[in-house]
């Protein structure tokens, strides 16, 4: 018998790799953070033996979601101004918002906040891109929640940097002075085409290729983009991206509502990945990312929510519906975007988006144990024929019990272990006095 750390018992597992594949009644083994191995239960009993042994007789088991965009700190921005075009809220609530309240204290609070509700929905990665990446990376190296970290690069003053070459310095000092560490990784995140210089899409064209480091940025959002960078440039903004050599397997570009037949080309021929965030998408009327027509050209789609302050929320399951919904609505194909396509979107698209799909996004022997487990036996999901469906169609955060992180477990029957609901439950209602009374 082998002595491990953890033995999972369940009635479903989803490995996401093989594709489309549910194994019934498996267990899987995790030992010093690693999955050890994935096998049917009775011969996991006669091969392993744990002192923490679950037995998830209601539960589908599979790979944490990566979360591929979010702005987490702007979830103390919730609900402040709704309704909205992109543009306006942007410019006339949303940076006057920043430009008042963004301070240490504020990027602590709302990300905390911002980390919580994830945990709880069931994400064990997400793909940060704001302000004070620093402190964002000490809460969420505090709550063991993995998390690839980008900050906002942007030609004008914030609370946090000068101008983008200010902003490009403080990061290129940061990442000189900590690196990837642990469950903490970085990334390169300029705002978007038009708010940006050439002069930074070089340093970060060049930075990103000497340190090997993903490339986060909004790209063709909504028309208005598209038609500034025509009139300004006289080219598109990802062919502007792509003259500068910015286009490889480690750009993601969020959004890309917008997208031509010379769009899709270089996306293809580049192997840059896209992040698609549906609800935020459709809430601020930016536009619909053609993800059947990226699928069927071998472009990697990841998901993500968008920020709590344009989408509400930051619950990838609802996510995963959405997209699911709108996917085959854009291609007039039921068929299109499946479940088991957008839960791979969901995992390890993700993880391949980030450069971790050898670390995360599956259940493989070998990867870390970044697991979750999903309890279908509640009313909304019976009865059960499929459980991928029944996640992606029927499922709701609720129903998230338990969450891993390199074999950590940070939920454990639906409770915080590494984070004070309640403490947050204060800070949130002390944010809301502040800012709701200005």
């Amino acid at each position: 018998m082998n002595q491990v750390d953890t033995i999972i018992n369940c009635r479903w597992l989803i490995p996401i790799e093989p594709d489309n594949v549910v194994y019934n009644d498996y267990a899987i083994i995790i030992h010093q953070g690693k999955i050890k191995d994935i096998l049917p239960q009775k011969q996991a009993a006669n091969h392993y033996q744990s002192s923490t042994t679950l037995n998830l007789t209601s539960h589908a088991v599979l790979p944490g979601f990566v979360n591929a965009h979010t702005h987490s700190p702007m979830t103390l921005f919730r609900g402040l101004a709704d309704d909205l075009p992109l543009m306006e809220w942007l410019q006339n609530h949303i940076w006057p918002a920043e430009s008042k309240w963004l301070s240490d204290e504020f990027i602590e609070d709302g990300t905390e906040i911002a980390i919580a509700e994830m945990i709880k929905c069931g994400t064990t990665c997400f793909n940060e891109h704001f302000f004070f990446p620093e402190v964002i990376a000490k809460v969420a190296a505090r709550a063991k929640i993995r998390a690839c970290i980008g900050p906002t690069l942007i030609n004008f003053p914030t609370n946090w940097s000068q101008d983008e070459n200010d902003g490009f310095e403080r990061f290129t000092r940061l990442y000189k002075e900590h690196g990837n560490q642990g469950l903490i990784t970085w990334s390169l995140a300029p705002h978007a085409p038009y708010t940006i210089t050439d002069n930074l899409l070089k340093k970060v064209r060049d930075f990103s290729q000497h340190h090997d480091l993903p490339i986060h940025m909004h790209v063709h959002e909504t028309a208005n983009e598209i038609q500034e960078s025509l009139e300004k440039y006289g080219k598109r903004p990802l062919k502007r991206l792509h003259d500068f050599e910015l286009l490889s397997s480690r750009f993601q570009g969020v959004h890309m509502t917008q997208m031509n037949d010379e769009d899709l080309e270089l996306l293809t021929l580049s192997k840059a990945n896209v992040t698609h965030c549906p609800e935020s998408n459709l809430k601020l009327a930016s536009g619909y990312c053609e993800v059947e027509r990226l699928l069927n050209n071998d472009v990697n789609v990841a998901l993500g929510t968008d920020g709590a302050a344009s989408n509400n929320d930051l619950d990838m399951m609802g996510e995963m519906r959405t997209a699911a919904f709108i996917g085959k609505t854009i291609a007039n194909d039921a068929t299109a975007v499946s479940a088991t396509q957008v839960l791979r979107m969901a995992t390890l698209n993700g993880a391949k988006s980030l450069g971790l799909e050898k670390e995360i996004g599956s259940l493989e022997v070998g990867k870390s144990a970044d697991i979750i487990a999903i309890d279908l036996m509640h009313i909304n999901t019976m009865p059960i024929y499929n459980p991928i469906s029944q996640i992606v169609y029927s499922a709701s955060n609720r129903q998230v019990t338990d969450v891993w992180v390199a074999g950590l477990q940070l939920l454990k029957n639906s409770k915080l272990l590494t984070m004070d609901e309640d403490n947050l439950f204060e800070k949130g209602k002390k944010w809301q006095k502040r800012i709701g009374s200005q």
